[in-house]
């Protein structure tokens, strides 16, 4: 079976699941994982600027695509040629069924079974000590975080953390007066790559606050990836915990 994945961690998860560069035969550019499988694999464009007659040329048995990452006409045009499957990811069980019928359809039903066993096990390994009030911050110029209908907020509140904004939905642009209230601010390392420089920039307003970059791969890639952070997420909670 030909596959394209329009989608970066899902392109990571066949790949976990046993694919190879034969099988999935386009991705997008933000496909980077795993780094040695996707370097030969071509691109078709972004994902949401995708090259729709590049994907025709390719020719695929099956487009998996994505709710909050493709964009609806798009996915539609591909839908009038091609099976196309929409995935939409906003919680831990999501993401247990994505593996599961990804195991169904290409007949890696163990390994999806392990790595889906694996993924509750760091999840429920990453637990701080104590509730902590968090804003997580995915872009900059206006500044934008996460509400309580995202993946990034289920993984927060797995962890423990109280999302500061979980009276907000998708992700709503905030000011930097809105973290007042709260105990943690974190910069994730995407879609906007905040540095360490943002962090002085903030604490300018917040000198007393914890503020610190965050891998945004471990907060927001659903499919398998979840399961390789289990020394990241130590490591983070480990940090948490010393200074609450």
């Amino acid at each position: 079976m030909k596959v394209i994945s329009l989608v970066p961690s899902i392109t990571e998860a066949l790949f976990d699941l046993g694919l190879t560069e034969n099988e999935v035969v386009g991705r997008t550019k933000f496909c980077i994982h795993p780094k040695e499988k996707i370097k030969n694999i071509p691109i078709i464009g972004g994902t949401k600027n995708l090259n729709i007659e590049k994907i025709k040329s390719l020719q695929p048995d099956l487009i998996l695509a994505n709710k909050e990452e493709n964009i609806k006409e798009q996915v539609e045009a591909l839908m009038e040629d091609f099976k196309v499957i929409i995935t939409n990811v906003e919680t831990i069980e999501d993401n247990y069924y994505l593996l599961k019928s990804l195991g169904n359809i290409f007949h890696q039903e163990e390994k999806a079974k392990a790595y889906n066993l694996k993924i509750y096990e760091v999840l429920n390994l990453a637990k701080i000590n104590s509730k902590i009030k968090a804003a997580y911050l995915i872009w900059k110029n206006p500044y934008m975080t996460i509400g309580s209908d995202t993946f990034i907020h289920r993984i927060l509140t797995e962890i423990g953390f109280e999302n500061t904004f979980k009276d907000k939905t998708r992700y709503p642009e905030i000011t930097i007066e809105d973290l007042a209230d709260t105990d943690l601010i974190m910069l994730s390392s995407e879609p906007f790559p905040f540095k360490e420089k943002h962090i002085a920039e903030l604490k300018e307003y917040y000198p007393d606050k914890k503020i610190m970059i965050v891998d945004g791969e471990a907060f927001s890639w659903y499919g398998t990836h979840i399961a390789k952070c289990e020394n990241y997420f130590r490591e983070l909670i480990s940090e948490i915990n010393s200074s609450f």
